[in-house]
C-alpha cells in the first residue's frame, strides 16, 4: 500500500533512508547520498508539504520516495539529449527501500503511473541498481541533467500512449 507519510514515520523513515545509504555504499555508489542526503529537514519538509510518500506491507514501512508534481528547477536544464514533451510532469525523487520487501519500486512506479501520464526521474551514473529498475520499468534515458551541487545525474522519462 501507498499513502502519505506522516509524522509519526519519521524515524522508520529515516531509518530506510539509513540502510539505503549504507546499500549504495557497499554497491560502488558512495556519493550519491553521502552520510546526509536526504537531511532530516529535507524529509520533514517533504511530510510538510504532503510530497512524501510510504510503501507500507503487512504494518511495516518497506519504501519511501518523494513525487511532486509540476515543474521541477533540476530539469530546466538537460544535455546531451532532450525530453519527450513539454506538458505537465510528475517527477520522483528519493526513492528508498529497507531491503527487505521486493517490489517498493514497481509499486511506487505503479502509483506515480496513476498520478499522472508524463513522469521524470534521474539517477547517478554509478547507481547501477537504480539505472536497471527504472529502464525495467519502462523509463527512456533523456540525457543529464545538474543537482543542486552541480553534479550529473542520467535523466529518464515515461510518457503513457
Amino acid at each position: 500500500m501507498i499513502r502519505l507519510a506522516l509524522e509519526t514515520d519519521f524515524e522508520e523513515i529515516l531509518n530506510i533512508y539509513i540502510y539505503a545509504r549504507k546499500f549504495m555504499a557497499e554497491h560502488g555508489n558512495p556519493s550519491q547520498w553521502g552520510q546526509t542526503h536526504p537531511s532530516k529537514e529535507m524529509i520533514w519538509e517533504d511530510i510538510a508539504r504532503r510530497q512524501l510518500y510510504v510503501y507500507e506491507k503487512e504494518g511495516e514501512l518497506c519504501g519511501v520516495f518523494a513525487f511532486l508534481l509540476g515543474e521541477d528547477a533540476t530539469y530546466r536544464l538537460i544535455d546531451e539529449g532532450s525530453w519527450q514533451s513539454d506538458v505537465p510532469y510528475g517527477v520522483i525523487h528519493r526513492l528508498a527501500g529497507n531491503g527487505k520487501a521486493r517490489g517498493v519500486f514497481a509499486s511506487c512506479m505503479d502509483y506515480c503511473k496513476k498520478q499522472c501520464n508524463y513522469l521524470r526521474i534521474d539517477t547517478h551514473s554509478d547507481n547501477v541498481q537504480m539505472r536497471h529498475l527504472i529502464e525495467k520499468n519502462g523509463f527512456s534515458r533523456r540525457g543529464i541533467i545538474y543537482v543542486q551541487d552541480g553534479s550529473p545525474r542520467i535523466a529518464y522519462d515515461y510518457l503513457q500512449k
